[in-house]
């Protein structure tokens, strides 16, 4: 089939859209412009920007322990609280929160350091060689568990191989020992070791401190060796019972 245009006729058209500008086909195909829809298709909308991440607030384990101890009404709704709480990492290694034992109520509310082994695996404060001779202690005095103590810890979970607890965790732990004595409404606090009396009076220095009354959350305190202590040093028993004697006669005075 022949070319509607000769061949000189084609060269003058390109030449012509040479000098117009024309120097490259965009395609094979002829297109006809004026045929083309009046509306432009609409651009596609950018893809949204990934906003960054905001970090996650720091929590303060102290004040969420103070919000959660206030809220507490009484004994059992405390311990159920303190059983709930995640912030501590000492939770993660024990085998179960050592709350109390004793006599709510009772005139005497002792305060210990924090659980040992033997703690960690029954539950309850100062039991083993420790609690027994706690025991035998008070009961020269005329005082036991089943009617006229009260007893505790500074911290409800044992410290792994027994350390010391770490002041961010006596700090952590304090609101709960605080309204754990409100709750259990003592008339005198005795507080056993260097722990519980930084966590109560906010000193140290139990040789110093032994045996001599102080006052802290509206009560009297006064400052012990603990039974641990005692049975790798007995010879530290005579002070032991004097401080224990000056705890009767106040109670006698009352």
């Amino acid at each position: 089939m022949e070319s509607a245009l000769d061949y000189h006729t084609a060269r003058a058209l390109l030449e012509w859209q040479a000098e117009l500008g024309v120097t490259d086909a965009i395609g094979d195909t002829p297109v006809d412009r004026y045929a083309l829809p009046d509306t432009a298709p609409k651009a596609k909308k950018p893809a949204a920007v990934q906003k960054t991440p905001e970090k996650p607030k720091q929590v303060d384990p102290t004040a969420v322990a103070e919000k959660a101890a206030r809220a507490a009404g009484s004994l059992p709704e405390l311990r159920a609280t303190m059983e709930a709480f995640d912030l501590c990492d000492l939770k993660r290694g024990a085998r179960q929160l050592v709350f109390a034992d004793g006599t709510p109520g009772a005139r005497v509310m002792i305060v210990g350091e924090a659980p040992g082994r033997d703690e960690d695996r029954e539950g309850k404060p100062f039991v083993g060689r420790a609690g027994q001779l706690l025991d035998r202690m008070l009961a020269a005095i005329e005082l036991n568990r089943a009617e006229s103590v009260y007893i505790t810890n500074v911290l409800p979970w044992r410290p792994p191989q027994n350390r010391d607890p770490k002041p961010e965790e006596i700090g952590m732990m304090k609101p709960f020992l605080e309204r754990h004595i409100a709750l259990a409404k003592p008339e005198v606090l005795v507080v056993m070791g260097n722990i519980s009396c930084q966590a109560v009076l906010g000193k140290r220095g139990i040789t110093r401190l032994r045996g001599k009354w102080d006052q802290a959350l509206n009560l009297p305190v006064i400052p012990m060796f603990h039974p641990a202590y005692l049975l790798r040093q007995p010879q530290m028993k005579r002070q032991a019972w004097a401080d224990l004697l000056e705890l009767k006669a106040r109670l006698e005075n009352g």
